[in-house]
């Protein structure tokens, strides 16, 4: 049984200063790498990639392995059969640099500012087996702007202020695909200690010995809006598998921590028919507005349909364009693409809108954004605000939103009308929520996701930057 406190909501004067501080910070030097992008039916299962510097973990394998010196080879990738090479070795900005509107950082001090409460106050920690304590969270900075959180996910740490229940559960033994996925096994849900960090030492002493996955993992609102292994959908006629629980430890401040790594086969979604989880609740539908954000990284990533987390179908099919709306991290598959465009540029913050990844709208199509440029980082913030039909004389709105999530304000890859296609303006959006998966069960991509809320209404750049620098705070990697 989840247990939820009362939220303790910051000021709108502590959101007004967090975001003032982080428009303050200098730009740092991204982290450059090469990795390759391939087709989850050419990768074996286990096979390694190239990590970036500071990997958490190496794609395709436990905790305990070291990553890969070696960058796997082009492969085919997507359905088009077209071949991509490694990503070069571009110079790329981490946030605000060039090409950068709204919301981007201006001249000030290269510091960061004294953490908005990663754990309760400025640079603590917390001490594991303490128990939770109050910690200012994502969703306390949204809800202070007038932006409620309506589904709250993290296997790394409190996310929705005052929760004190589970983050999420695994399973020893017994697994099987879909939303029931430990059958004949042992369960066990992992809380979180001191500063909100998740409780890996639990985990660790469960799983011990053994193979574990992740079989839920709890939404922290009051909506209960909890996701599971997917159910069949329209893309794919069978249920999802769960997550390996032991693929992707990392730290939060000095505290071990383990996020989801996605991979081909595999995905979670909450709210929809066959979903086991009653119909989504506090989730933006049809034009409402909603702001939507997750923690993921540049490492893992296979460029297949869809790496997403956010708003899709309750019915798990393709229901037509607009009736979904998430967050997506990668090359864009076949569909549009950020600058300097081609499918092996990326990875770029996208929105999934259904029929269509979208870096933007420029010049009456969706490729080569000039403004999306994109993140090859190891932790990175993605955020889409969907914003309704009357923005835009009458041509609607949404913006994206991306950057580092370890250091430095944000940047605004995209801001403007809608694309110019029948059925999104005015979207149709149902309200279901994916994890690492299309809106009709695609689920050829792989990536590596931490972190993710949805809240209702259109959050201005100021509330984003705030959110940032709460995200920032928590210490990913450190």
């Amino acid at each position: 049984m989840k247990k939820i406190r009362p939220v303790v909501p910051m000021s709108f004067a502590a959101v007004s200063l967090a975001a003032v501080a982080v428009g303050a910070i200098f730009l740092s030097t991204a982290v450059v790498s090469c990795w390759s992008f391939s087709d989850p039916e050419d990768e074996a299962p286990g096979e390694a990639t190239e990590s970036l510097p500071n990997n958490p973990a190496s794609p395709g394998s436990s905790s305990s392995s070291g990553s890969s010196d070696v960058a796997a080879p082009a492969v085919p990738v997507g359905s088009s059969g077209n071949t991509e090479v490694t990503a070069p070795t571009l110079p790329l900005g981490t946030a605000g640099s060039s090409g950068s509107s709204s919301g981007s950082a201006g001249a000030g001090s290269s510091e960061m500012p004294a953490p908005v409460g990663a754990a309760g106050s400025p640079g603590a920690a917390g001490a594991p087996g303490e128990g939770p304590m109050v910690v200012s969270t994502p969703c306390d900075v949204l809800a202070a702007a007038g932006n409620p959180c309506g589904a709250a996910h993290s296997t790394t740490r409190v996310v929705f202020g005052g929760y004190t229940g589970p983050l999420y559960q695994v399973c020893r033994g017994g697994t099987a695909p879909g939303p029931n996925s430990c059958p004949g096994g042992m369960t066990r849900d992992i809380g979180s200690v001191a500063g909100g960090f998740a409780d890996s030492a639990a985990q660790d002493a469960f799983c011990a010995g053994g193979t574990c996955s992740i079989s839920i993992i709890y939404d922290q609102s009051p909506n209960n809006n909890d996701l599971k292994p997917a159910p069949a959908g329209g893309a794919k006629p069978s249920p999802d598998n769960p997550a390996n629980a032991t693929d992707l430890k990392t730290t939060l401040n000095g505290n071990a921590v383990y996020g989801v790594f996605i991979k081909a086969g595999m995905g979670y979604r909450a709210g929809c028919t066959g979903c086991g989880t009653p119909a989504p609740v506090g989730i933006a539908v049809r034009d409402e507005p909603e702001t939507q954000y997750m923690v993921t990284s540049a490492n893992g990533l296979v460029n297949g349909c869809c790496f997403d987390y956010g708003n899709g179908e309750t019915t798990s099919r393709d229901d037509g364009n607009g009736t979904m709306e998430a967050v997506y991290f990668g090359n864009g598959v076949v569909w549009g693409t950020g600058a300097p465009g081609g499918h092996n540029n990326g990875p770029w913050v996208m929105a999934d809108l259904e029929n269509g990844l979208y870096a933007g709208w420029e010049n009456n199509q969706d490729q080569n954004i000039s403004t999306n440029t994109a993140l090859r980082l190891p932790f990175v913030t993605a955020v889409v605000v969907g914003d309704t039909a009357d923005k835009n004389g009458g041509r609607g709105r949404f913006a994206l939103y991306g950057g580092d999530a370890t250091f430095g304000p944000l940047k605004t890859m995209y801001d403007n009308i809608r694309p110019a296609k029948p059925g999104y303006v005015p979207m149709q959006k149902q309200g279901s929520i994916i994890l690492g998966i299309g809106g009709d069960n695609s689920n050829g991509a792989a990536g590596q996701w931490f972190e993710g809320v949805m809240a209702s209404g259109a959050a201005t750049v100021e509330t984003i930057n705030a959110l940032q620098a709460n995200i920032v705070a928590a210490g990913y990697g450190k």
